[in-house]
């Protein structure tokens, strides 16, 4: 695993804000929170709670006046979550309907404690030099996203739509895998043996946007994840990521994102 592919960080400031943009959240909230806020949605009673985040939310939780922690923020990155020792977890399915309700599972009573004990041993594994620690830590990842899939009932969030939501969650996996090598939709249709109007069909079905924008998502959070943490340059990001040209690289990233690509390195 790359070394900023997992980050782990304890509420322990009066107001604690998303640090990472390109990757998930899981945010356990144990206790002493006043709220956690995403999108300028303020939700309180959040106690003994986990909330699955997407890149695109923007969030912050606010502590009561305790010095102690009162949770942990988990961030985990695409290739962590597409692992295959994790990529048959419910948890998942979750990803795909990021533009929705927000997922909250309260947790059962006496689960607490585990949790908080797996969620300790992945902070000090990864401060460590151990051999085979990366296996160690996908190991309690899965199980402690097998406990939310037990208590929390992230089944749940996952809607009935049949085939439809299965076509969209394999979309998505594809797109996780191939977005360097395809970026037209029909690419996509035709790995999944289906049409390309069926597949927007789907996808607007089920998460309400065109089926075009989960590839450029996916190419614009991987472009600014290599625009700001390699030292490679703008020319080779862009061949790195199937554009025909660093100019029209430089004029996608523009127009989705209102920056250029050398603006955002040098932010």
């Amino acid at each position: 695993m790359k070394s900023d592919s997992i980050h782990i960080t304890q509420i322990i400031h009066s107001t604690t804000h998303k640090e990472m943009a390109d990757h998930f959240a899981v945010c356990w909230i144990k206790k002493e929170v006043k709220a956690i806020e995403i999108d300028q949605v303020r939700y309180k009673n959040v106690s003994n709670s986990i909330f699955f985040l997407s890149p695109e939310k923007d969030w912050k939780v606010t502590k009561k006046d305790s010095s102690t922690s009162c949770g942990y923020i988990l961030y985990l990155d695409n290739e962590v979550l597409n692992h295959p020792q994790l990529s048959n977890l419910h948890i998942n399915q979750v990803r795909i309907f990021n533009a929705g309700e927000i997922p909250l599972f309260k947790l059962s009573p006496g689960i607490e404690k585990r949790t908080q004990a797996i969620l300790e041993m992945i902070d000090e594994l990864l401060g460590s030099h151990l051999n085979h620690k990366d296996d160690a830590i996908l190991s309690l990842l899965n199980t402690f996203f097998v406990y939310c899939d037990g208590q929390c009932n992230i089944k749940s969030v996952a809607s009935n739509n049949g085939s439809k939501t299965n076509v969209v969650y394999n979309f998505k996996s594809l797109v996780d895998k191939h977005v360097f090598e395809y970026h037209e939709v029909g690419h996509y249709a035709e790995l999944l043996n289906i049409s390309p109007k069926y597949l927007n069909e789907c996808v607007k079905e089920v998460l309400n946007v065109p089926s075009k924008s989960i590839i450029i998502e996916q190419l614009l959070m991987r472009s600014r994840h290599a625009l700001k943490f390699s030292s490679k340059t703008i020319k080779e990001i862009s061949y790195d990521l199937g554009f025909t040209s660093p100019d029209y690289f430089s004029y996608f990233f523009k127009n989705h994102t209102g920056i250029s690509p050398s603006a955002l390195r040098n932010s």
